[in-house]
């Protein structure tokens, strides 16, 4: 017997049908790939508003360190009963990691615990080392010293969120009247 071929059925209805078929895939363009070089060098941004949302998200546990509300100034004798530790060496700084319990900053009850060191009197230490801070609680001679200290975590003072040094010497200088 001879060998029967099968030929398959294809349904073609006109020219473009192949066109069709090209174009019908269900594919998804990436963000990335709907911004071109031209797009960035005019600071156009193509991108959706949700993933610009998540670029730019807030920490939960942020905190504003250019709102003052969030800086509490503390005046205290000697010995103050404050245990200080250093913070990330990356950021710098010094939190406040326990309070004596009859020291003057317990018995005060405005410093807390976590509490970031900004100032000892008139000096700046935000960002410094832990030595450094010591030093200038320790030559202080006055009896009663002013400390100022920010209310939130390193992050949110040392980070990309955190404060201006413009900001931060306006506050200063408010303080210092």
């Amino acid at each position: 017997a001879p060998p029967q071929t099968t030929r398959s059925r294809v349904t073609c209805y006109g020219i473009f049908d192949s066109v069709k078929d090209a174009f019908s895939q269900e594919v998804s363009i990436l963000e990335d790939d709907r911004v071109t070089p031209f797009d960035r060098w005019l600071g156009i941004d193509v991108r959706s508003e949700d993933s610009k949302k998540d670029q730019y998200a807030v920490p939960d546990d942020f905190v504003d360190s250019m709102d003052e509300a969030n800086y509490v100034v503390a005046t205290l004798s000697k010995p103050m009963g404050i245990v200080f530790e250093e913070n990330d060496p990356s950021c710098g700084g010094v939190f406040v990691a326990s309070l004596a319990g009859d020291g003057a900053a317990a018995k005060d009850g405005t410093v807390q615990p976590g509490d970031q060191l900004v100032a000892v009197g008139n000096t700046l230490c935000k960002g410094v080392d832990f030595d450094a801070c010591l030093t200038a609680i320790q030559q202080s001679s006055e009896e009663v010293i002013k400390l100022i200290f920010f209310r939130g975590g390193p992050s949110s003072l040392y980070g990309p969120l955190g404060c201006s040094q413009e900001w931060l010497d306006q506050y200063m200088a408010k303080q210092r009247q």
